[in-house]
């Protein structure tokens, strides 16, 4: 038997903060109660904050490890543990590692490296070599003509949990403002005007060819597997009604309050990104996910492209927007994405679920994270 004391910690419960104590028992959260402890062996947590290990549903952070400079690649297994590494120390006990299953420009060697950064993972999580618990999520873009040739083989990894389907064609979704995907694709891939032209041109017909069809071979193929399943960067009503159609459960990154309500009206799970509250803005110039957490329509927090941002931008929300409680905001990135999600054994603090928890400290920069347990083994 293995076990952990907290004490002297105030413990971000569902609905309210306990100051007590804290037993962790063979991988479990076995006892708690008010109060300081007063074993020798307990941990004084000297006041911080015990909550939820972290769950990110949506990070791109393992391509940035993989690929760490344009067209400069690191080897698979030490970008998988310098990821996990990084996640791990910024309070994340459980991550799904967003992929991209298609590719919008023919310079980008992700295609070329999805297959060993997701068998880098699976061996990785098969010998016990990393800290978080990682899951994938495969994040379709259906624009892309050879998407669903890619996505067919990858249906076989253990460790899939979810899939959503995007759509990057210039002027609609993420990119409604043209101007802006032109800077961000031209500076990207550095595009002459003549080629950036063309480029816009061929994404707008790929769209066209491609991603009605692709959209219903993913959709078919998360029903048939029982997977989850995600709409990104809807804008409209009409995207919403097509998420709606589809049995999405999760509404990722919607640019639009209206896009947003609505999502959260039809019963979606409202993903926005900790980037954007930390910020205080879109990098995109959609909507802020400041906004949408005044206004009740925020769910879920992902740290998107950066796995800092995901405790200090859920602390943000309790101190930056009124009406949201600190066991509000912990939810938005515990309790929601493992409903969201359907991992019932983690995302609260509760007797016989996993002894996944971060202790921190906040601070006014940004939170200290002093300690990560994952199943009652401190990882960080």
């Amino acid at each position: 038997m293995t076990e952990t004391v907290l004490t002297n910690a105030r413990i971000v419960l569902r609905d309210s903060v306990l100051e007590g104590t804290l037993v962790l028992r063979d991988g479990v959260i076995a006892d708690m109660s008010a109060g300081a402890s007063r074993l020798p062996a307990a941990l004084d947590c000297q006041g911080d904050l015990v909550l939820p290990g972290l769950i990110e549903l949506h990070t791109d952070n393992l391509e940035r490890h993989i690929m760490p400079r344009p067209e400069a690649y690191w080897p698979a297994d030490a970008a998988v543990m310098g990821h996990d590494r990084e996640i791990a120390a910024a309070g994340i006990t459980t991550v799904f590692n967003a992929l991209c299953v298609g590719e919008v420009h023919s310079r980008s060697m992700r295609v070329q490296l999805l297959n060993e950064m997701s068998d880098a993972v699976e061996e990785q999580m098969a010998a016990g070599a990393l800290k978080a618990d990682h899951y994938f999520h495969w994040r379709c873009e259906i624009s892309y003509g050879g998407m669903l040739e890619l996505l067919e083989p990858l249906m076989h990894y253990r460790r899939l949990r979810l899939l959503s389907v995007m759509d990057h064609t210039p002027g609609q979704r993420q990119f409604v403002d043209i101007e802006r995907y032109r800077e961000y694709y031209q500076g990207r891939f550095r595009m002459s005007d003549a080629e950036l032209e063309a480029f816009v041109n061929e994404r707008v017909e790929a769209q066209r060819q491609h991603s009605a069809r692709n959209r219903a071979a993913v959709v078919a193929l998360g029903r048939e597997r029982g997977l989850c399943l995600a709409s990104h960067d809807d804008a409209t009503q009409g995207h919403v009604g097509e998420a709606v159609r589809d049995g999405m459960a999760i509404a990722e990154f919607p640019t639009t309050i209206e896009a947003a309500s609505a999502s959260h009206q039809a019963g979606l799970s409202v993903l926005m990104g900790a980037p954007n509250i930390v910020r205080g803005k879109s990098h995109s110039g959609n909507v802020s996910a400041r906004k949408l957490g005044a206004l009740g329509v925020l769910d879920i927090l992902s740290s998107d492209y950066v796995p800092g941002s995901l405790l200090h931008g859920a602390l943000l929300l309790e101190s930056s927007v009124e009406g949201i409680t600190m066991p509000q905001a912990i939810a938005t990135v515990t309790l929601h994405p493992a409903q969201a999600v359907g991992l019932a054994d983690r995302g609260e603090i509760a007797v016989g679920l996993r002894a996944d928890l971060v202790r921190c400290r906040p601070t006014k920069r940004a939170p200290i994270i002093r300690d990560v347990w994952r199943e009652g083994d401190k990882v960080a």
